[in-house]
């Protein structure tokens, strides 16, 4: 979006578009003065093509006007950006009145020899002015999204502060009168940075800010705990180095905030992202197959040494102490194959230009296919391995054994018997930090990789701080906030290991072509708006117990959305309407189980809630659709789906009036909690019943008649049709219109409700 297809040419503000929202507002923009320039030449000179070009030009000229009066407004605000601003104001501005005046057609019969300018005689006018109107307005867009940065930047500056002050703090008092402001400050930088991160274009960053983000989340409870440990107990010296642990990695998380805004690098990134072997693959892949395209001009030691680079970093397989031998030797041997069908390659290719080929021989086509498939054998073998380790880790520590017993030896004070497990569990991490780094080997997309360095990250700081909390319990086995601080660490571990459990789920969808991006339905009501849906129920918080049997839940409600998701990809028609319903009901269940995680939109029990009612709404008004599919079925199919729409219809009602009960007290809502989260399991088995055995009887109904075809395809079939005269005018179906054009416009004053 740093170019404008009009008329072909290209134009520049020299600002890079970091974010969807300022991309989307300017889509429309682009679109419809496209329009105006490549179609122009086709409009017959009616009176009312005549009119309806003017109010065009018209209605540009008023929205950029409006726009520009936000964007002046802001550089008044903003002493540094005030110049800048300024002038790209001023640019808008004047290409806004000279795009008014080109479409200005109202006297275009008497013009022909009073030598006026009008869209139809001067193109390269009307190309210029629209370059220069698309260009200032992304400037203005572009240096708006700068204060938001700049509201980032001062927001983290606070939390620094407040964190030092925190640091600092001797007595109780004051540490409880500074948290709380501390507290504040975090929620507001939460809400900036989450914004942020929903909005950021690039994936990787998206998961860079993910990441930095669940550090703080997390460690925002443990700076509590560990403070008031070293508080209470200020002489110990494992209490202070667990309080000092915490510190030291809230700040590091709050310094990759700024430098994912700011799109800064820091000196340690290329350390911190290596180039993993699915990547590896990938380009060697690319390599062999240039080859084939490419007789002279590309080297074949470029593709050896590539190759060996791969190999090379299979030993991070290979020299583990933890694989198997017999796949130690089948990754060997995989590589070793994979060298002799390379040499082969290398031969073939060779040998074709010693004879002058000019397209490559059938010997090197059968060679550049040997080659190919032999990495893949071994990304595969290399997929195996790692995550056949990471679920045997997650089975073997799902019973946390080894934390029970360092609580219990803490509690009894017995510091060799604290030693001894802590030693077990600094095995176990190291044996966990090692699976993550092979699952970032294997991850499949740069996200994924990023989210399993941020799993090695947490595990290998994460290990030391729950045996230092450990003790310190030792050393106090009467303190209860001791304890409580042990409890917190503890929590984070078993938290990250069912992080772990969805990265794996993850990479196998990638692995096994399953994967699709999770649509997001906002349809939790904003702060301030229905709040009276909000107040019908008490928000609370569960307990570490109640938490546990949730999240074990919410694990299983993550899954079965998965598998809704998979269900959707297989369909042939992704605009059919039941398609659309259940990717709504599966992104409302998955805000449901990031709930049980104590992440995602639903802070509360009151939102969760919420969110389930809405939830069956969507399942309901899946049912008419169902029933729809059913009456263009034979006897047994209708049946069928009239059978399972019922108990869709009677799961749905349960959840609504599950939803809608009032409750009082903790136990209650407890209750409630989890009977919402189990009748939207119930809603989410029958929909995964419910969507290959649509899709199969839709299909064979296609086959037999055409009458299921999606309405879509006719929208599609209008937006290719020549643009008419009547669309010019607003009436055609392609949104090319002037009604069209100003709501468009309209979307540019978006930053005057902000």
């Amino acid at each position: 979006m740093a170019s404008s297809p009009c008329g072909g040419g290209n134009f520049d503000c020299g600002l890079e578009i970091q974010t969807r929202s300022v991309e989307q507002t300017l889509i429309p923009l682009v679109s419809q003065i496209t329009t105006l320039i490549n179609h122009k030449d086709k409009l017959k000179k009616t009176e009312k093509t005549l009119r309806a070009i003017q109010r065009v030009g018209q209605a540009v000229s008023v929205a950029v006007g409006r726009f520009v009066a936000v964007g002046e407004a802001i550089a008044a605000e903003n002493e540094d950006l005030k110049e800048e601003m300024g002038l790209a104001c001023f640019e808008a501005r004047r290409a806004g009145t000279g795009i008014a005046q080109l479409t200005d057609v109202s006297s275009l019969e008497h013009c022909d020899g009073d030598g006026r300018s009008t869209v139809f005689s001067d193109r390269t006018g009307m190309v210029k002015a629209a370059r220069m109107l698309l260009s200032s307005v992304t400037k203005v867009l572009v240096l708006a999204d700068c204060i938001v940065i700049k509201q980032i930047i001062s927001s983290r500056n606070k939390v620094l502060v407040t964190l030092e002050q925190l640091e600092r703090v001797s007595t109780f008092q004051e540490f409880v009168q500074i948290f709380s402001q501390f507290g504040n400050e975090m929620v507001e930088f939460a809400h900036l940075t989450g914004d942020r991160q929903n909005d950021l274009k690039d994936e990787k960053k998206r998961a860079r800010m993910a990441a930095a983000r669940a550090v703080l989340e997390k460690c925002t409870m443990m700076l509590l705990t560990a403070s008031k440990t070293c508080l209470r107990h200020p002489d110990c010296e494992s209490a202070r180095i667990n309080k000092e642990a915490v510190f030291q990695r809230m700040r590091i998380a709050l310094e990759q905030v700024i430098e994912i805004v700011t799109d800064t690098r820091s000196s340690g990134e290329a350390k911190a992202l290596p180039v993993s072997i699915y990547a590896g693959i990938k380009d060697f892949k690319v390599k062999v197959e240039a080859l084939r395209d490419s007789l002279y001009g590309v080297s074949c030691e470029a593709v050896a040494a590539q190759l060996e680079a791969l190999v090379e970093k299979t030993e991070d397989f290979t020299d583990s102490a933890y694989t198997r031998h017999e796949q130690r030797e089948t990754i060997i041997q995989l590589c070793q194959i994979t060298r002799q069908e390379t040499k082969q390659l290398i031969n073939t290719w060779r040998h074709a230009q010693s004879l002058k080929a000019k397209e490559a021989t059938d010997e090197m086509e059968l060679s550049i296919l040997k080659t190919c498939q032999c990495v893949s054998d071994l990304r595969q073998e290399l997929h195996k391995v790692a995550v056949g380790r990471a679920t045997e880790l997650l089975k073997l520590h799902s019973d946390h054994l080894v934390l029970q017993a360092l609580k219990a030896s803490g509690g009894d004070g017995n510091l060799e018997a604290v030693a001894d497990y802590a030693s077990t569990l600094t095995e176990h991490n190291e044996q966990l930090v090692e699976t993550c780094r092979l699952l970032c080997h294997v991850s499949g997309t740069e996200p994924l990789e990023i989210t399993c360095i941020h799993a090695e990250e947490t595990f290998r700081v994460i290990g030391p701080q729950i045996i230092s909390a450990a003790q310190t319990l030792a050393l106090h086995p009467t303190s209860k906030i001791a304890k409580e601080n042990l409890d917190v660490f503890c929590e984070a571990w078993e938290s990250q290991l069912c992080d772990m459990a969805i990265l794996l789920k993850e990479i196998n969808d990638v692995f096994e072509g399953r994967r699709g991006d999770k649509k997001t339905y906002l349809s939790l009501p904003r702060p301030g708006k229905h709040s009276a849906n909000l107040k019908t129920v008490k928000a609370a918080k569960l307990d570490a117990e109640e938490q546990t049997t949730i999240a074990k839940l919410g694990l299983e409600l993550c899954l079965l959305t998965s598998d809704v998701d998979s269900e959707v990809e297989r369909w042939d028609e992704q605009d059919h309407e039941m398609v659309r319903l259940c990717q709504i009901i599966s992104s409302m269940a998955y805000s449901m189980y990031l709930f049980t995680r104590g992440e995602g939109l639903l802070k509360t029990t009151s939102d969760l809630f919420h969110q389930a009612e809405v939830l069956s709404d969507q399942g309901l008004q899946l049912c008419p659709v169902l029933q729809s599919l059913s009456t263009q079925l034979l006897d047994e199919d209708r049946m069928l789906i009239i059978s399972e729409t019922e108990k869709l219809s009677s799961a749905c009602q349960q959840l609504q009036a599950c939803a809608k009960t009032p409750v009082q007290g903790k136990s209650a809502i407890f209750q409630k909690v989890d009977s919402s989260i189990q009748n939207t399991k119930g809603i989410l088995i029958l929909v995964v019943y419910l969507l290959p055995i649509c899709n199969k009887l839709i299909r064979k109904c296609k086959s037999e008649r055409s009458c299921l075809a999606s309405p879509q395809h006719w929208r599609e079939k209008q937006l290719s049709a020549p643009v008419s005269e009547e669309t010019l005018n607003g009436k055609g179906s392609n949104g090319f219109g002037v009604k069209s054009l100003e709501q468009h416009m309209a979307n540019l004053t978006f930053l005057e409700s902000k």
